[in-house]
């Protein structure tokens, strides 16, 4: 499998109609160019970065990529798009067991592929080296203001958030941040009405995601408050001409059942099942709800749907927004029943007669479930995927992949992300097998 002149493939990007984003971006292919790498690039008519771009560059612009050793893509790919003995790079989305991709997983095992997957490139603290994060926060954001504006508006209350537009209809982030500043500064400005305000933005995690939606959230005049102080927080006497940020960590969100014990952040994460939802408090408090943390269903629920029938039955909910930017369907937002598309992005959960509404209108809370907020701000979140990729890529086309496992000279996050070699699970996901 050793090649004299190796050739990486770039593929378009085709299960969602709004995905524009790519790995590898032209001013890095040049670079690799230069190296002695060839590229074929699958044309693409919607991709951010033109076929004209690529070509400029220096890459072979195909149909199919037939001379391609290495394929690097995004999202996941058709089961039978692969062939023998390649090696693809993508977001698998395989290591929870996603049953709706155990079928591509097998098409690769049968071809004897190699996977790597960018979620699973990490440093020896297993903090992710590649990712879109910070940019599904930015648009969870700018998202999440729009939605609010809009919900508001439907009630009748003039609110400066309405004249913020979905992420992916400006030209830049650098034109979709002055349109958050602007209304930051009418909010100064005027305030939100009362029956609107104030404007409380809770954020659970404090990772890329969050970080990046707070990004957005700091454009607007604010201040950041504690939980414990959003407990305390009285509404009638709390200004309206300002955002409250509130961040929420795991000591928030769940207790030990056990209600002797302390709430220890390693017990947690060792034996989460022993942990309660601590969240639901707070949830009555929140203008917009930002979900930006990892959740897998060992861990508790973060909003039910037991509670939001609950809450809404018994009161006029100051909640009007879930900007579930983790988008994990019937997952830690269990009113999420799916990640949404693009262009038709927001449904209304009625938690009472417990069904769904897509678009602004109805009764109940909005939510915002984009499954691939990044490629709302497509060429700027591709431009840093791609300067993280970057250092790593000569070495994976460089790899002898006919080698035994043992013997591979990866770069060490790389090995890690090996999810098959030669058609089979590496040591470390020998556990997918008890999915199929």
């Amino acid at each position: 499998m050793t090649t004299i002149n190796p050739c990486i493939g770039i593929r378009h990007e085709d299960k969602y109609i709004m995905e524009r984003r790519v790995a590898i971006v032209p001013k890095h292919l040049a670079e690799l160019i230069k190296e002695g790498i060839s590229f074929e690039v699958q044309k693409s008519e919607k991709r951010v970065f033109t076929d004209d771009e690529f070509k400029k560059a220096g890459a072979k612009m195909v149909d199919s990529l037939s001379e391609a050793q290495v394929v690097f893509g995004v999202k996941e790919m058709p089961e039978d798009f692969f062939e023998t003995e390649k090696t693809y790079v993508l977001f698998s989305h395989v290591i929870k067991g996603q049953s709706y991709n155990m079928p591509m997983l097998k098409a690769m095992m049968e071809k004897k592929c190699q996977l790597i997957d960018y979620e699973k490139i990490a440093n020896e603290e297993g903090r992710r080296l590649i990712f879109f994060g910070r940019f599904a926060g930015l648009a969870g954001m700018i998202n999440s203001l729009w939605s609010y504006g809009q919900r508001l508006k439907l009630e009748g209350i003039e609110n400066p958030f309405s004249t913020i537009r979905q992420a992916h209809t400006y030209s830049s982030l650098s034109e979709a941040t002055k349109a958050v500043s602007e209304a930051g500064y009418a909010l100064a400005s005027k305030g939100l009405d009362k029956k609107a305000g104030p404007l409380i933005i809770g954020f659970t995690g404090y990772g890329n995601v969050s970080k990046g939606a707070q990004e957005i959230a700091n454009l607007l005049p604010s201040i950041e408050i504690s939980p414990e102080q959003l407990l305390k927080l009285d509404f009638d006497k709390t200004p309206a001409n300002i955002a409250y940020k509130v961040i929420f960590k795991e000591k928030d969100i769940s207790t030990p059942i056990d209600e002797k014990l302390a709430f220890n952040l390693g017990h947690y994460y060792k034996h989460p099942e022993l942990y309660k939802n601590n969240f639901e408090k707070y949830i009555p408090k929140l203008s917009i709800l930002m979900n930006c943390m990892y959740w897998d269903d060992r861990y508790p629920r973060i909003v039910t749907k037991n509670y939001l029938e609950k809450l809404f039955k018994t009161t006029n909910p100051h909640l009007k927004v879930i900007g579930d930017v983790t988008c994990d369907p019937d997952g830690s937002i269990e009113c999420t029943h799916k990640g949404t598309e693009i262009e038709d992005p927001v449904f209304v959960y009625n938690p009472v007669k417990r069904d769904f509404t897509m678009g602004f209108k109805g009764e109940g809370v909005l939510v915002m479930s984009v499954d691939i907020l990044p490629s709302e701000l497509p060429r700027e979140s591709s431009e840093a995927f791609s300067d993280a990729l970057f250092p790593f890529v000569k070495a994976i086309v460089n790899q002898d992949f006919g080698v035994k496992f043992d013997k591979l000279s990866l770069p060490l996050p790389i090995k890690n992300a090996l999810i098959l070699h030669q058609g089979e699970l590496t040591p470390d996901y020998k556990y997918i097998e008890s999915y199929f």
